[in-house]
């Protein structure tokens, strides 16, 4: 027990570090080091538990109270909080029903473990919350953002580094109209790039609790994750209350993005699974990885539409090779 509070107060202080060093320095390192926060914390939650990360929360934001009661409340908030509850989730089991005539120990009974697609779920759902938030005190500025989106653009089309068509420069109206479609999909951005984070460091904590045999749950078959049924009536629904003003409309678009992400992750996922077997199978994932990172939301599209479809067409079962493995 000793050793367990050591760990969690020792990981708790490392996040609350790295939130610090993310204040300072040139954006792409900051940006990086606000992703990688987590990472102690789900550490500490996978490898010893929901208390191991609760303590490492606090010893965080207790830490950084001497850097301001504002900034304790943004880390826990923004950090702490979808840490700890990811690592209850992830660890959250119950013993599957024994079967009739067979006498299993308790201890040693199979056990089913919360599913890996619902955690993308409520992560897609934690992510949108903070990221309608900032959208909209960012709405209260509103004139002011479009206008720095409106000089960032002007900037860029002066130096040469974006073009128009044909490679004329743009003028004020094509520019104002860029800035605002920019604006709109800030809400969607947002919670894209924190959902991202999110998940990225709690594969990476899960991956390097399993490499140290720590991990407190089995490694879950990631291709074969389900979402539940309701969730692509409430994307549906995000999507067309997307298009609404005011308040309604920014929370929308949040969550609408964050699903987004979701079934594209959950598209991937199928593709993972058919292709089990298949001697092309290496080169199809890269290509499919290369065309994703180069046509981004042109690939990022049909990988959604094959997630959402993949329930009603049952593509994995139609197409999943018979001698794959997990």
């Amino acid at each position: 027990m000793t050793n367990t509070i050591f760990i969690a107060l020792a990981l708790g202080l490392v996040a609350a570090v790295v939130f610090v060093s993310a204040t300072t320095g040139p954006l792409p390192v900051r940006m990086i080091l606000f992703l990688i926060t987590p990472l102690p914390l789900l550490l500490a939650g996978l490898g010893w538990g929901l208390r191991a990360a609760l303590m490492a929360a606090l010893a965080g934001s207790v830490l950084l109270v001497a850097a301001g009661p504002m900034v304790a409340v943004v880390f826990a908030v923004s950090q702490a909080l979808p840490a700890a509850f990811l690592s209850y989730l992830a660890l959250l089991n119950r013993p599957l029903p024994a079967h009739p005539g067979i006498d299993t120990a308790p201890a040693a009974a199979p056990r089913e473990w919360y599913p890996p697609g619902r955690l993308v779920v409520w992560t897609a759902v934690m992510a949108a919350v903070p990221a309608a938030l900032w959208s909209l005190l960012a709405d209260l500025e509103s004139e002011r953002l479009k206008e720095a989106l409106a000089a960032a653009l002007t900037e860029a089309f002066k130096s040469g580094s974006v073009t128009g068509p044909g490679g004329t420069p743009l003028g004020a109206e094509e520019i104002a109209t860029i800035s605002a479609i920019v604006y709109a999909a800030l809400p969607s951005g947002s919670a894209i790039a924190w959902m991202g984070g999110l998940l990225l460091t709690l594969w990476l904590a899960g991956r390097i609790m399993l490499a140290s045999g720590q991990l407190s749950r089995p490694w879950p078959d990631l291709s074969a994750m389900e979402f539940p049924s309701v969730t692509a009536l409430v994307f549906v629904a995000t999507l067309l209350a997307s298009f609404l003003d005011g308040p309604a409309g920014i929370a929308a678009r949040a969550l609408a993005g964050a699903l987004m992400f979701a079934y594209v992750l959950l598209g991937l996922s199928v593709i993972h699974y058919i292709t089990r077997g298949n001697t092309w199978r290496s080169f199809i994932l890269w290509g499919l990885y290369f065309t994703l990172m180069v046509l981004s939301v042109y690939a990022a599209v049909p990988l959604a539409i094959i997630g959402l479809s993949d329930r009603i067409l049952n593509l994995r079962r139609r197409f999943g090779h018979p001698s794959g493995g997990a």
